[in-house]
C-alpha cells in the first residue's frame, strides 16, 4: 500500500463520524438519512436516454463511504447491491445506513484498484467523489471493467478541477488546471492525516475511461447542489459558484 492511500485511509477512519454528522446535518429527527442513488430521476445530470433503470440488476459502489450510493440503489430495486471501500469507520456507517432503510446491501472492504470480486459481477457500478483520491487512475477504471459484463454500464463523478482550484469569495483560480497533484488538504488540524488528491482534467479522465474499455456516451458537468438549490439574488453565495461547476459525472458503458 503506497504513502497515500494509507494516508486517506486514515485520515477518513478519523474523520468518518464528523463527515456524516456534516452529510446528515438536515435530517430531521428520526427520518431518513439521504441515500441518493446515481441511478434515481433526480441525480445531478439527469438520466440519460440510453439508460433503462436500476430494477433487477447487480450493482457495486467502488469507493462507497457511508453507502448512501449503495443503499439508495438498493432502495431502487436493485437485484445485488455492494458498496466496497477501503475505510472500515466509514462502512461500519455504511451498514447503519442499510438497516435504518431496512435493504438488502453488503458491504464490503477493499481498494478501488483490486476489487474483491470476479469477473463480470455486476450490470451496474458508480463511484461518486472517490476516484480523485487514486493515485493509480488506469488501474482503478481497469478494475471498474473488469467486474461489469458486457454492456454493463458506469457512472464515475469526481470532482471539477476548476471548483477545486477556485477562491471562490476572492473569484480567483489558483490552481493549474494542468496540475494532476499529488495536492494535500488538511480537513481538521486535530487529524494526524491529510486527504490526498489528484486533479485530473475533464479530458484526461474521459480518455483513460476509453483506454480501459468504456465507450463513454455522455458528461455532465454540474453546479454544487446548494447553489442549484438556491436563489441567486437572495443568496449570500459567492456570485461566482453560479459560473464554475462543482463536479464532472460520466456516463460510460462496458465494451
Amino acid at each position: 500500500m503506497t504513502d497515500h492511500r494509507r494516508e486517506n485511509r486514515r485520515l477518513w477512519n478519523e474523520w468518518s463520524d464528523g463527515f456524516q454528522a456534516i452529510w446528515n446535518a438536515n435530517t430531521a429527527e428520526g427520518a431518513a438519512p439521504p441515500a441518493p442513488s446515481p441511478f434515481a430521476s433526480d441525480a445531478p445530470g439527469g438520466l440519460p436516454e440510453f439508460f433503462d433503470g436500476v430494477a433487477g440488476r447487480d450493482y457495486v459502489e467502488l469507493g462507497c463511504g457511508g453507502g448512501q450510493g449503495t443503499v439508495g440503489t438498493a432502495d431502487l430495486g436493485a437485484a445485488t447491491a455492494v458498496g466496497v471501500d477501503f475505510s472500515g469507520e466509514q462502512l461500519a456507517h455504511a451498514r447503519r445506513l442499510r438497516d435504518f432503510y431496512g435493504v438488502d446491501a453488503q458491504f464490503v472492504q477493499g481498494d478501488v484498484t483490486a476489487v474483491p470480486f470476479a469477473d463480470d459481477s455486476f450490470e451496474l457500478a458508480s463511484s461518486e467523489a472517490a476516484f480523485q483520491m487514486v493515485a493509480d487512475l488506469d488501474g482503478a477504471l481497469a478494475e471498474a471493467r473488469r467486474v461489469l459484463r458486457d454492456g454493463g454500464v458506469f457512472v464515475l463523478s469526481v470532482p471539477h478541477p476548476l471548483y477545486e482550484g477556485l477562491d471562490a469569495e476572492s473569484a480567483t483560480f489558483e490552481g493549474s488546471y494542468f496540475g494532476d497533484g499529488p495536492r494535500e488538504i488538511t480537513i481538521d488540524e486535530e487529524y494526524e492525516s491529510e486527504m490526498v488528491v489528484f486533479d485530473r482534467r475533464v479530458g484526461e479522465v474521459h480518455n483513460a475511461l476509453v483506454d480501459a474499455g468504456f465507450d463513454v456516451r455522455r458528461v455532465f458537468e454540474h453546479r454544487h447542489q446548494t447553489v442549484t438549490e438556491s436563489d441567486r439574488e437572495g443568496s449570500d453565495l459567492p456570485d461566482i459558484l453560479w459560473e464554475v461547476p462543482r463536479s464532472a459525472r460520466f456516463w460510460a458503458v462496458a465494451q
